[in-house]
């Protein structure tokens, strides 16, 4: 890209100096010359390094253009700079070391051949060393910059791998309390050791859904996306099912209607339904009400409490992972009531 600029600035030059057309044409197909086959060229085959040695041909052209015309190094230093910017970004400072030679001859050699002043050569002592520094300042961001990144790739793949291997090792002994559990409630239980005997069974089912939706996280970041298996479900069935999850001080009212039919992911449903009622617990007021109703093309879910809203300190962080607040009660200046609606 750098080189390809420099040709189209030296074409854009013919307008401001038609005298020395025939030199900026031959300049602009020295850049154009170099920049095609670097950019053909499948640098992601080479070794990382590779891609270093363009920045030889790229002084020599510098160079020759500053010769051409006639020890002028107006658009040199500029580019100089600029190649060994580029450099810094992808290249470890032993190549811009390198580069300390080819880059003052391509500087100081034109100057020299057209009988530059010895002042217009030593700005070759001036420039060299702040485009070095500058370029080593932009390495050692750089390679700090890798190496945050390359950190937290590990973080992320332990992170992934942990995730995973919890998903899978939890199921197991999951499933040998289940078949305990169901072959105790076979043997029909005084009635208050079956009640307990179900809600447990109901809570090691939930925690296998639990477990399967750190797959699903797992799928979402490999993938980006989460499938949901969407399915018919009796709306009233469900909600009742997912209340004997939750254990509150105080009841909660549905309303939802004795027949009507939802299509959403259970799994979901549930996982959202329980941390809407949990949150209206926790932070608000009696009664709560969670309503389950059609809208069009829509299945609405709606969990209402009457405490004292979220706080405006908190709004911006609200759908952020992870993000609470501090329960507190309503006082008479705030009674309006916090609702929450997911359409599925």
């Amino acid at each position: 890209m750098l080189l390809a600029l420099a040709g189209l600035l030296a074409l854009l030059g013919i307008a401001n100096d038609p005298g020395h057309a025939d030199r900026l044409l031959f300049v602009a197909a020295c850049d154009f010359g170099l920049a095609l086959p670097a950019f053909l060229t499948p640098w992601e085959r080479a070794k990382p390094n590779t891609p270093a040695w363009l920045g030889l041909p790229s002084f020599a052209v510098l160079g020759l253009s500053t010769w051409s015309f006639g020890g002028s190094a107006t658009g040199t230093g500029p580019f100089l700079v600029l190649i060994y910017a580029w450099a810094a970004l992808h290249f470890p400072r032993w190549i811009l070391l390198a580069y300390a030679v080819p880059a003052s001859l391509a500087y100081v050699v034109p100057l020299i051949l057209t009988r530059q002043p010895e002042l217009v050569i030593g700005s070759a002592f001036v420039l060299m060393p702040v485009a070095i520094t500058v370029a080593l300042l932009i390495e050692a961001q750089a390679r700090h910059l890798r190496s945050d990144r390359a950190r937290l790739a590990r973080i992320e793949h332990w992170r992934a791998a942990m995730m995973g291997t919890l998903a899978h090792d939890v199921r197991t002994p999951l499933s040998t309390v289940r078949m305990v559990l169901e072959e105790l409630r076979t043997q029909a239980p005084p009635a208050p050791a079956g009640r307990m005997l179900d809600a447990a069974l109901r809570q090691t089912a939930r925690i296998t859904r639990l477990a399967e939706g750190l797959l699903d996280v797992q799928r979402i970041d490999n993938e980006g996306e989460l499938r949901l298996d969407r399915q018919p479900h009796n709306a009233s069935a469900l909600v009742n099912e997912v209340l004997s999850y939750v254990r509150l001080d105080h009841d909660v009212k549905v309303d939802v209607g004795e027949r009507l039919t939802i299509h959403v992911d259970k799994q979901r449903f549930e996982q959202i339904l329980v941390n809407l009622i949990t949150n209206a617990g926790r932070y608000g007021r009696p009664p709560i009400v969670v309503r389950v109703y059609s809208e069009g093309q829509f299945d609405l879910l709606e969990v209402r409490d009457h405490g004292p809203g979220i706080p405006d300190s908190l709004r911006s962080r609200l759908f952020s992972q992870f993000a609470v607040g501090r329960p507190r009660r309503a006082t008479p200046e705030s009674p309006w009531s916090s609702r929450s609606r997911a359409p599925w």
